[in-house]
């Protein structure tokens, strides 16, 4: 089954033919393409196309990202192969994979972050903003594969109600072993948010992944 097959994609920004770069931005739990689509007018980086995919049912998996993962499935595996799918249509229109950010808010983080160690490369970054690597406490993430000094942007809030600090913590450190780079930044007594010192760390990945 893959149940997000077929969602459609909203863009903004600059053409993909063309652009220096792209971002594909990965929406939350009962949101769309639209919100996340919001923050691109912040980031005010030109040239650059902005890429959303849709979940079907505007939900990517229906329980926690800390639940046991048979539970979100089908679901999981069809988001992570939805994002294949986008990812791979951008590259054969021409964009490095040095060009490409992953983007993701809450259950998007989540997905972005689980995405990239699934498939590891070096990507023109990933942020995640407030969320971290899918599954229950005590899960390992052994996948292959180097980063290759890809960078990393982790922001959250340290009383987040739905994304444990710990679980920030240990996706650094999944991430880092890999071979990316990482900033984290943890908020204190911020709410389920972006603030602009996250938006202004996403800006400054996203100019330097359209140098390539």
């Amino acid at each position: 089954m893959h149940p997000h097959a077929n969602q459609p994609v909203v863009s903004a920004g600059a053409p993909l033919n063309g652009a220096r770069g792209v971002v594909i931005m990965i929406h939350g739990r009962n949101a769309s393409p639209r919100d996340i689509l919001t923050l691109v007018p912040a980031l005010d980086v030109t040239d650059i196309a902005y890429i959303a995919p849709s979940a079907a049912g505007q939900t990517w998996y229906p329980f926690s990202f800390l639940a046991e993962t048979s539970k979100n499935e089908p679901y999981l595996s069809s988001a992570l192969t939805r994002i294949e799918e986008v990812l791979a249509d951008v590259v054969e229109r021409g964009i490095g994979m040095r060009q490409i950010v992953l983007l993701g808010f809450s259950q998007g983080a989540c997905l972005a972050s689980e995405f990239v160690v699934r498939h590891a490369n070096r990507y023109g970054g990933l942020v995640a903003f407030s969320g971290g690597l899918i599954g229950p406490p005590g899960t390992s993430w052994n996948y292959p594969g180097s980063l290759d000094r890809t960078p990393v942007f982790l922001g959250c809030s340290d009383v987040d109600a739905h994304v444990p600090k710990t679980r920030v913590d240990e996706t650094a450190v999944v991430l880092e072993r890999m071979g990316a780079v990482i900033t984290k930044r943890i908020y204190p007594g911020m709410g389920h948010l972006i603030n602009d010192e996250e938006i202004e760390f996403a800006r400054r990945m996203i100019r330097q992944a359209a140098q390539g």
